[in-house]
């Protein structure tokens, strides 16, 4: 599914104060929609969507119907009526306050913005933007004065430094609702899309071939230290396969990936078993085919070290045949890797 902001326009937007519920800060809420120069406007939608993850599409939740989630209902309600913006936005925060009971959860700014021209796929439509913003920093102002430059400074938010948000479409696919997220890194990054918003990424290529590398990753790294001797540069070896295998496909299949990448049928039973270990631990679905995603390949691979770490001395990556790298141990107990190569580049 792809989405294009280049002609996104901000219709409407209103901004409340939502503090911590636990530590028994309050909201403020705003009575009247925001005065929006157009430069301001184009400001905006820079600090609102930029930062939007295209690549992993979420849908609503709710224990018994998603069409009961709280956030879906007053969404609803405003693209069927967008001058209720000031009404419904204000029960927007009052969720947002009874969420915030986290002690790290900070206290912020919720804007609440009504937005039109957004393409999904070869649609335009419209889309309403849930955002906090609890990070300030100070900028430095110098004004013209009659004797010279005045020079002082304020606090605001960055461009590029919108802490958590929340972009809906009014994009019936399936009789539900379709939206993006800004992805916090933060210790409370979970209350905003759980508690608060209650969404849950769609399993599309990006979400299947992202969860499988993680997967792998975590069996490499975590569960088979645990039943096997194994070195770092076996460890190593195994993360650039898994990583090869899904730049070198198009399209995933399990059993190939296990009988390509595990050579050992020991080894390929305890991966098929920490497979299902890790999806009912995790509540994810990986699945035995799929398309695989160019873009989650890419993030992955950024994680899947393949660098062997000597003492404080040296660096060496692998990225190609193991068997070209020997360890060894000399007589006075010194440690060393004997390296192959056929030319220096």
């Amino acid at each position: 599914m792809i989405f294009d902001f280049d002609q996104a326009v901000i219709e409407q937007m209103i901004t409340h104060h939502v503090g911590n519920k636990q530590r028994e800060e309050h909201y403020v809420l705003n009575e009247n929609v925001a005065a929006l120069e157009e430069e301001t406007k184009e400001h905006l939608l820079t600090y609102f969507l930029s930062a939007m993850k295209r690549e992993e599409v979420y849908s609503f939740t709710h224990a018994v119907d998603w069409r009961q989630n709280d956030i879906l209902k007053i969404v609803e309600e405003l693209f069927n009526d967008p001058s209720l913006l000031v009404q419904h936005s204000q029960n927007v925060a009052k969720l947002l306050y009874e969420a915030s009971m986290h002690p790290k959860i900070n206290e912020g700014e919720l804007s609440v913005v009504y937005f039109n021209n957004i393409i999904v796929g070869d649609e335009m439509v419209e889309a309403i933007g849930i955002f906090k913003s609890e990070t300030q920093v100070p900028f430095i102002k110098m004004n013209r004065v009659i004797d010279g430059i005045d020079v002082g400074h304020e606090f605001g938010c960055e461009l590029k430094g919108l802490d958590k948000g929340c972009l809906i479409f009014n994009l019936e696919e399936n009789d539900a609702y379709r939206c993006l997220v800004v992805d916090p890194k933060s210790a409370d990054a979970q209350y905003w899309k759980d508690d608060f918003l209650k969404i849950m990424p769609i399993a599309n290529e990006f979400y299947l071939t992202n969860q499988f590398l993680s997967m792998t990753k975590d069996f490499v790294t975590k569960k088979m230290p645990e039943d096997y001797e194994m070195d770092k540069t076996e460890k190593i070896d195994l993360l650039n396969r898994s990583v090869d295998y899904f730049k070198d496909r198009n399209n995933f299949d399990k059993e190939e990936f296990i009988a390509e990448v595990f050579v050992d049928e020991e080894v390929q039973g305890a991966f098929k078993s920490y497979n299902n270990t890790y999806d009912n631990d995790h509540n994810v679905e990986t699945r035995d085919s799929f398309f695989i995603s160019e873009q989650a390949v890419k993030k992955q691979s950024r994680v899947f070290k393949s660098v062997l770490k000597l003492d404080k001395n040296f660096s060496v990556y692998i990225h190609g045949d193991k068997e070209l790298i020997q360890q060894g141990v000399e007589p006075d107990g010194r440690k060393f890797y004997k390296i192959y190569f056929k030319e220096e580049n």
